[in-house]
């Protein structure tokens, strides 16, 4: 089976769980033998993966599509300025700006990518397909998310293939929205639904947010949680002396970088943990590095700063360094989110998650046995629920062996895989029956 992946790009200048998902996701399709090859979006996969050729091209690319958008000057440049701002080094510069990633300032834009064929980037879809159809046809695409729903039907009509869509927080994105615009993306984005053939959410609580949310329809939406590869992570005990409290995501105020900061302080400031250490990963954006700068600061002006670590690369080989010597990891999102890949990865990697009983968090750890969560989402509450948890080497222990049993037999990417294999496979027949009947 032949099939299109279509992301959104985001520089890899931080851990990015979606991104993650869908690149492990990839892999995964091709190991077990499917053709499938990824088409970004807006940006290049990582600041890393620019385009060095026309064979692996960045659609509707960020730069294009802004100064369509906002200066109709723009939006009948010649194509060898569309290349030029199309071109690597100027989607390395903007992959670097923290803009691009920020929802707020981003309204009519995601507006009128919903619109597909009646928005301001019509020409960008074109290009899409006409790749899709001349280079790479597919049996089926999948979006990366409900954000790009508008280019589904165009797709499905001029293809005549089946479209499938991944639901993973796109609230996140809608809400972060001037609140005048959230009413109107969210009643667009529920007329594109008709578009797709199938909607695969990351957990069953994203499922229930989203079908409530977009108005869909039982019999087009599917649960399959994230995976990945049990193999690639190397398993680890527990630390415990000293213990050492892991942070794995965006370091930004929405993900609780400040709520484990001030927890690690009211935890340090017991006797009894004295020795313990705090270890950072995930990256930032130029908007996250005066917040973060005024997290050193405090730890700084109480002397704490000396066991604190802060780990810069996150990717392959360098996140079994970060997990191991670890006693837990936690990523306390001021909201909670439709998943979070970080909890599966530290549990692959034998290291138990604390997190806020928000969002698809109790899910997980119900279902994996490998971590606890607490409420309400505050520094003194996580700081109570770590002190519980570190007084309890046994238990740490047993939710270490859970959490990673868990992994290799229910979130385990080949058994995934051939899950979202079977949506595939429904909805292509499901399609070849009603043209066959028209």
């Amino acid at each position: 089976m032949k099939i299109a992946n279509i992301v959104p790009g985001f520089g890899g200048t931080f851990y990015c769980g979606n991104c993650l998902r869908d690149s492990g996701f990839v892999k995964s399709l091709k190991a077990a033998g499917h053709a499938a090859f990824t088409l970004p979006v807006y940006l290049p996969l990582s600041a890393k993966d620019c385009p060095a050729d026309e064979e692996i091209p960045v659609f509707y690319g960020a730069v294009n599509i802004y100064l369509k958008q906002n200066f109709k000057l723009f939006r009948k440049m010649p194509a060898w300025l569309e290349k030029v701002f199309n071109s690597a080094p100027i989607l390395k510069y903007a992959a670097k700006k923290a803009g691009s990633t920020r929802a707020s300032g981003l309204e009519e834009m995601t507006i009128s990518m919903l619109l597909g064929r009646d928005g301001n980037q019509k020409d960008e879809l074109n290009e899409l397909i006409q790749y899709l159809k001349h280079h790479e046809k597919p049996d089926v695409v999948h979006l990366s998310n409900a954000l790009l729903l508008g280019m589904a039907g165009q797709i499905r009509e001029e293809l005549g293939i089946p479209v499938v869509s991944s639901l993973q927080d796109e609230d996140v994105w809608v809400d972060a929205m001037d609140e005048s615009y959230r009413e109107k993306l969210w009643a667009l984005m529920s007329e594109k639904v008709a578009d797709v053939n199938a909607f695969v959410a990351v957990s069953g609580y994203f499922a229930d947010v989203m079908k409530q949310k977009m108005n869909i329809p039982e019999s087009k939406l599917h649960v399959v949680r994230i995976g990945v590869e049990p193999g690639k992570y190397k398993v680890n005990n527990p630390a415990l002396s000293p213990p050492v409290i892991g942070f794995l995501s965006r370091m930004n105020h929405e993900n609780g970088f400040e709520i484990v900061v001030d927890a690690f302080i009211k935890l340090k400031s017991d006797s009894r943990f004295k020795d313990a250490r705090l270890k950072l990963s995930g990256g930032m954006t130029s908007d996250d590095k005066p917040f973060i700068n005024r997290q050193i600061k405090k730890l700084q002006k109480i002397n704490f700063i000396k066991d604190v670590e802060f780990i810069q690369d996150f990717a392959g080989e360098a996140l079994n360094g970060f997990f191991a010597g670890l006693s837990v990891l936690t990523v306390p999102v001021r909201k909670g989110e439709a998943f979070g890949l970080y909890q599966i990865e530290a549990m692959a990697s034998g290291i138990p998650v604390i997190q806020p009983a928000l969002g698809a968090f109790p899910e997980v750890v119900e279902v994996t046995g490998g971590g606890v969560v607490y409420f309400p989402n505050t520094p003194d509450a996580l700081a109570a629920k770590l002190e519980e948890v570190l007084l309890q080497p046994e238990k740490l222990k047993q939710m270490s062996l859970s959490g990673r049993q868990a992994i290799c037999e229910k979130f385990n990417n080949e058994v995934l895989t051939g899950n979202m294999v079977k949506i595939y496979e429904k909805v292509i027949a499901g399609m070849a029956s009603k043209l066959l009947i028209s």
